[in-house]
């Protein structure tokens, strides 16, 4: 019975954490596009950089005139820590955690009180899943171009980008390797055709199309320490299992593999991806000054129908553990009426899911509050409410499905499984400053709010998320008439602290909670440090 609810939460904390645009997507939102975005702490909706007004707001296009080429290179360099600290009395069913198991001369969880570290980034790609990039800095590409014919009010463009991307990988031997081994999350729009309006000398709109490919995958180890494998073990224990006699047999059998809380249960792999998925991007600007300008501009969702394929890999222990158990009578038995696992050693197939990629809302000031300084603030908004549930279908009847139903008949059947969330929407605010030193340089600064959509009982390592903010600095150069550079550096960290048995994604140690909390009992420390420093190249053509 642990197995099938570990698998459940399984699937759901890969996606919960991955594709949770409430953790991930809410971080990663908007920290692979512009540079001068950056720097200004992505207050910029009153202020469109470049090209890439085509994501902030479309009304900004106007600003452009005749042909223009914009290249945009991003370097991201990324530092994930936690820290797995049991206290003194940590044990599962009065098996201790930090005693020496006498069969293995080591500590019995050998995750307790040990450091997870990876700096190695990960990058989806379409048809093959996660790719595991070099150690070191990854770079994030974007370019586009724009069509102003002269004496028109219209504007052309269209851009490739990634408006949300994240993905790592840790060393097969990470304590961390649990939640999750390897993950990607990358939404990739390749075609954005964008049209901007100047109405009049104060007012410009517009109005753009947006095709994306959205892609998830993880690799990840699974073990379950619970109160029921623990009870197995303890069971083993006292029927001498090393013997490797059976001394209840044929009646009961349950030496067929080694089992226990601590132990591994096998390895997981899930990819799913959708290829087209489309948005609408809409926004305004009001300039009734020289001096005073005002912007909004709204994305809207898409309904996604992601596709893929799982495929779990079970250990040989865990596989004999349950093939001995329904090898004998009351084992047969048990299983035929609980739906236990039969000890297959692999279950692979296809899985999909309906998620709606949130909807989006920012406005904003941009203010020359003096010749040399201009000041900007915006505030967003992204409806993440909306993710109250993850819901997923099989192509199949598995046998963990049938029973989890038995445990929460309200979220699975034999072919589908529904997982609770509760994430919520925020707004997030944004202020950014400009010193124009010259006709051609501008220094700049910026910071952004960013305001954690997971709740406190949800949190987990895979996305260690909470609140953070956003700090940049940057510059802007004007090479000559046709030629503008900018440059950022940003920095941000998210720092959090998951007591023990507080967030039933990750450390829960109650009977009911075999459902994935592989550090369960355990206080978790993660910290998330991520810096950018960025190149934007546009010149006419």
């Amino acid at each position: 019975m642990g197995q099938p609810s570990h698998k459940r939460r399984i699937l759901g904390a890969l996606i919960a954490a991955s594709l949770s645009c409430g953790a991930q997507a809410q971080m990663t939102q908007n920290l692979t596009l512009h540079p001068k975005a950056l720097a200004l702490g992505n207050a910029v909706t009153a202020d469109p950089p470049g090209l890439m007004a085509i994501h902030y707001n479309p009304a900004g296009l106007t600003k452009l005139d005749g042909r223009q080429l914009e290249v945009n290179v991003l370097s991201i360099y990324l530092d994930i820590d936690a820290d797995f600290i049991a206290d003194e009395d940590y044990e599962i069913f009065g098996i201790k955690g930090l005693e020496t198991d006498p069969l293995t001369g080591k500590q019995r969880d050998p995750v307790a009180n040990t450091h997870s570290h990876t700096n190695n980034v990960a990058l989806y790609v379409p048809g093959y899943g996660i790719l595991r990039l070099p150690p070191g800095p990854a770079v994030a590409p974007s370019a586009g171009i724009s069509i102003k014919p002269p004496g028109s009010k219209l504007t052309f463009a269209n851009a490739f980008y990634m408006p949300m991307a994240a993905g790592f990988y840790r060393e097969k031997d990470d304590p961390g390797r649990y939640q999750p081994q390897a993950a990607t999350l990358q939404r990739t729009t390749y075609l954005s055709p964008t049209v901007g309006y100047e109405i009049n000398d104060e007012w410009s709109v517009g109005a753009g199309i947006h095709l994306s490919h959205f892609g998830f995958a993880a690799d990840q180890y699974m073990r379950a320490p619970n109160m029921l494998i623990g009870v197995a073990e303890v069971l083993q224990d006292a029927f001498n299992c090393e013997s490797g006699d059976e001394p209840l047999q044929p009646w009961l059998a349950l030496c067929g593999g080694n089992v226990g809380p601590w132990d591994d249960i096998g390895a997981m792999n899930l990819n799913l991806q959708e290829t087209i998925s489309p948005t609408y991007a809409l926004g305004v600007m009001w300039e009734p000054t020289d001096w005073f300008r005002w912007g909004a501009s709204y994305t809207s969702e898409a309904d996604m129908n992601l596709k893929g394929q799982f495929e779990i890999q079970y250990t040989d222990d865990w596989s004999g553990f349950w093939q001995s158990v329904n090898g004998s009578v009351l084992g047969a038995i048990t299983s035929a009426i609980l739906s236990l696992p039969s000890g297959a050693p692999r279950e692979a197939g296809n899985v999909s899911m309906d998620l709606v990629y949130p909807q989006h809302f920012q406005t904003g000031i941009s203010v020359d509050v003096h010749p040399l300084l201009t000041l900007n603030a915006d505030i967003g908004w992204t409806d993440f409410a909306q993710w109250d549930a993850f819901e997923f279908k099989f192509d199949r009847k598995l046998e963990f499905l049938n029973a989890a139903r038995i445990l929460s008949p309200d979220n699975a059947t034999p072919d589908s499984l529904r997982l609770p969330l509760g994430f919520k929407s925020q707004w997030n605010w944004a202020f950014g400053a400009e010193l124009h030193v010259s006709s051609r340089l501008d220094l700049r600064a910026g910071v952004e709010i960013r305001d954690s959509v997971i709740p406190d009982d949800q949190r987990s390592i895979m996305a260690p998320f909470g609140g953070a903010n956003l700090y940049s600095v940057g510059l802007g150069y004007r090479w000559d008439k046709d030629t503008e550079i900018d440059l950022n550096l940003s920095y941000l960290q998210s720092i959090e602290t998951i007591p023990a048995d507080s967030s039933c994604n990750v450390n829960c140690d109650n009977i009911t909670n075999i459902i994935y909390n592989p550090y369960a009992d355990l206080e978790i420390k993660t910290s998330l440090r991520v810096v950018m420093a960025g190149l934007s190249f546009r010149t006419k053509f």
